[in-house]
Formats: C-alpha cells, sequence, structure tokens
C-alpha cells in the first residue's frame, strides 16, 4: 500500500514553526503498518497545493493532507481539493451547530467566516473536532482520475494544530484505515522504551539474537533521543504476533536493567505512577536545568500527589537560603561539585520533608566551563531513606540538549532506585 502525507502551510517553508505533523504522523501510520512512501511539505499557495494533491493521487492508494481547513483566506487546501476532484461543496448542518456551541461555550461571538469550515465536497465524510471549530473530512476517489487504471484511493484532510489533529486521528482516521484499507497480513508492532543507554550499545546487545527471527520477517527499528533510546519490533505476516513476541522476550531479556517502558510510556509517567502506588513523595532542588525536572513531572496528570516542591536554587545565595547548603561548601568545592549537590538533596528533603528529593547542579554553557569542570559537567543528588547518593556526568552539548539530557539522567537515577527499593 502507497501512503502519501502533504503538509501544507507557508510557515513551514519559513521556518517560522517546526513540522511536528511529519514525525508523529508518520510514527502513528507506521506503529498501524501503513508506512509512509512519500512525505512532502508547501506553502499555501494554490498551484502548489494542486501539483501536490494531483501527484500524490497518480502514485498512492492513501494520500494525507494537514492544515487548509481553517476559515482564514489562506486556507486553501478544502476548496481547492474539492474543484480539482470536481466535486460541489454544501453547508454540513452537525457542523455549523458545533462551531455555534464552540464559541457559545467561550462567551464569544461567532464570526460569521468561520461558517466556511462547514463546507463538505459531496460524499465526504466528517471527522469531529471537539478541540476546535474545523472538521476533519475524508473521501474516497473512485474512480481515480489521475491513474491510467482508475484504482480508487482514499483523501482524509486533517486540521494543523497539533492539539485538535493528534486526538482527531486517534479517534477517527484509525477506525477508517480498518474499515476501508484493511492490511492484507496481519500486522504486529511494539515498542519497547530505554534509558541510560546508548543506540549503538542497544544494537550491539540484541542485532545478533534477534537475527533468526529477522530472517522470519521480524523488523527491528531505533530511534534515539536525549538520553532514550526506542527499540521497534515489527512483522507482518500470518505468523507477526509469534515473531513479535519471541522477540519481545529477548530484548527485555537482554536490556531489561534499561527498560522503563513500552508503546508511549514516558519516563516520567513511570516514576509518577510508582510513587503514587507506594504513597512517597518528592522534592526538587535544580540549578542547571531551571525546572525542566520539574516540568517533565508536572506534565503527568495526577503529578500533584507526588510533587510537594519544585525550587530553582539558580544562586549560590538561594542555595543557601533556601536549601541551606554552607558558604563553606560553596566556597571550598563551588556550586558545581558533589558536596553541594549533595547539601542541596538533603537540604530539600529536610525543608518540605518529602519521601525523596532529586538535586541537579551543572554548567549548561556556552561558557563558565574550567579544565577541572568543562561545561557540561553535571552532579546529580539523590536523597531519601538511605545514604544520599551523587553521580557525576559529563554532557557536552548544546545548552537546551543538556538539559535535557541532565534532567533524563534525575528521572533515570531515581528510577533506577525505586526498582531496586522493590
Amino acid at each position: 500500500m502507497i501512503v502519501e502525507l502533504i503538509n501544507t502551510g507557508s510557515e513551514l517553508m519559513l521556518g517560522r514553526v517546526l513540522n511536528t505533523h511529519q514525525q508523529w504522523l508518520c510514527r502513528r501510520l507506521a506503529d498501524l503498518g501503513y508506512v509512509v512512501s512519500r512525505q512532502v511539505a508547501i506553502p499555501d499557495a494554490g498551484p502548489d497545493i494542486e501539483q501536490a494533491v494531483r501527484e500524490a493521487f497518480s502514485r498512492a492508494d492513501l494520500v494525507i493532507t494537514t492544515g487548509g481547513l481553517g476559515p482564514t483566506s489562506d486556507d486553501l487546501t478544502r476548496d481547492l481539493i474539492a474543484k480539482l476532484l470536481g466535486k460541489p461543496l454544501k453547508e454540513d448542518a452537525s457542523v455549523v451547530a458545533h462551531i455555534q456551541q464552540f464559541f457559545e461555550a467561550r462567551k464569544r461571538p461567532m464570526p460569521e467566516r468561520t461558517r466556511v469550515q462547514a463546507l463538505v465536497p459531496e460524499g465526504g465524510r466528517v471527522f469531529p473536532n471537539p478541540h476546535g471549530t474545523a472538521p476533519g473530512l475524508a473521501l474516497e476517489v473512485r474512480p481515480n482520475p489521475f491513474k491510467a487504471d482508475g484504482r480508487p484511493a482514499w483523501l482524509i484532510m486533517l486540521p494543523g494544530p497539533p492539539r485538535e489533529l493528534r486526538p482527531m486521528f486517534d479517534a477517527s482516521v484509525q477506525p477508517l484505515l480498518k474499515e476501508a484499507l484493511p492490511l492484507e497480513h496481519g500486522f504486529v508492532c511494539r515498542t519497547l522504551r530505554t534509558s541510560g543507554i546508548g543506540e549503538s550499545v542497544v544494537e550491539e546487545k540484541i542485532s545478533g539474537l534477534l537475527q533468526p527471527l529477522v530472517n522470519e520477517g521480524l523488523e527491528i527499528g531505533y530511534c534515539a533521543r536525549p538520553g532514550e533510546v526506542d527499540v521497534r519490533l515489527s512483522a507482518t505476516s500470518p505468523n507477526a504476533e509469534t515473531v513479535v513476541s519471541k522477540a519481545e522476550e529477548i530484548v527485555r531479556r537482554e536490556l531489561g536493567a534499561w527498560l522503563f517502558g513500552s508503546e508511549s510510556d514516558e519516563l516520567e509517567n513511570v516514576i509518577v505512577r510508582r510513587l503514587t502506588e507506594r504513597k512517597q513523595t518528592l522534592v526538587l532542588a535544580e540549578s542547571c536545568t531551571g525546572g525542566f525536572v520539574a516540568h517533565r513531572i508536572t506534565n503527568v496528570p495526577g503529578a500533584s500527589v507526588v510533587l510537594l516542591a519544585g525550587l530553582v536554587t539558580y544562586s549560590n545565595e538561594s542555595k543557601q537560603r533556601l536549601l541551606g547548603v554552607s558558604a563553606e561548601t560553596l566556597v571550598a568545592h563551588g556550586a558545581v561539585s558533589q558536596p553541594v549537590a549533595r547539601e542541596m538533596a538533603e537540604g530539600a528533603l529536610k525543608a518540605v520533608r518529602a519521601d525523596f528529593a532529586i538535586s541537579v547542579t551543572g554548567i549548561a554553557g556556552p561558557g563558565g566551563g574550567t579544565q577541572e569542570k568543562p561545561v557540561g559537567t553535571v552532579f546529580i543528588g539523590l536523597a531519601g531513606p538511605f545514604p544520599t547518593m551523587v553521580v557525576h556526568h559529563y554532557n557536552p552539548c548544546d545548552r537546551e540538549t543538556f538539559k535535557q539530557v541532565s534532567a533524563q539522567q534525575a528521572l533515570e537515577l531515581l528510577r533506577r532506585k525505586l526498582g531496586k527499593m522493590e
């Protein structure tokens, strides 16, 4: 099956907005067995949209567009595609009612221009949009005038904002794919998530052991991001479930110490869940990460049961005043040191009376490093019902990535300790 993705938006071409749709949709589709063959990004211009859609229809069985369904003058996708396919647009009463309710709920008048979003190409399906006003649309092109053999193709049009597109894909697009474009063979895909181990080491540990299953149709994928590596196991065959299950067993056995979850699990979700189950609490004392560990924890629903406080003690004075770090320790060892990380964690634990405390102090750069403590140096402390631990890492990368990796290492330190205490 040939799947093509067309992302519209002049802001994408100007570099003003990051094209997250490409990564997110390609992954979600691949996990369902629909691997994207081609992906393009184009500006909000009539000729570009028409040409991209026409070319995609000449090759693909499924074409997905993003953006261009809103009420403004540069939202052209719906109108241009309807014209290209010779489909008249008709106003959908249910969409008009939804738009009216959307504005009424926010106690705002409904701009008349927003009614244009209720126009649906003849024969099209409407995907509800509970998070916005522009519905998604789906249309089977049968016969397909852009293919020599007239073989039909499906078109799916999704709104541009990610907070609208993503839930719509899960709620409406997935069921449509299973109904209208079922896969010929069984497809099974599992993703196992690791932390604290490099991509090349992951591959070295499992690739040889998985080779017999690769010969039976297993596909292995690796995806590395700051502090994490995902292992994707998939197969498309009558025995796909057996092949993937055997592969998963091998990966879990070989990478068990580094595995923190599967599929869409995030490290912070795992930690909040474990602390909640144990009825235990956490306090954070951050310097170089500037609250990034707290940001990740508070992204998890229910984190308020676990996280008692997050202190960003960026200056030496705040480390002394809020955490009780001694002036003598700061003078003797410097703010970025094992003793200071220890006193930060122990001081936070004492001040807030949580079960665990994490501290982070380091040099994010690009300046501030020395020969003894170069940019990228970080010390992470963990205090709790055990002797306080401090680990030293060296993360020589740009400032933002340094914060991401250091936060990941801090969360991983706590995850490992919780695992040993179970």
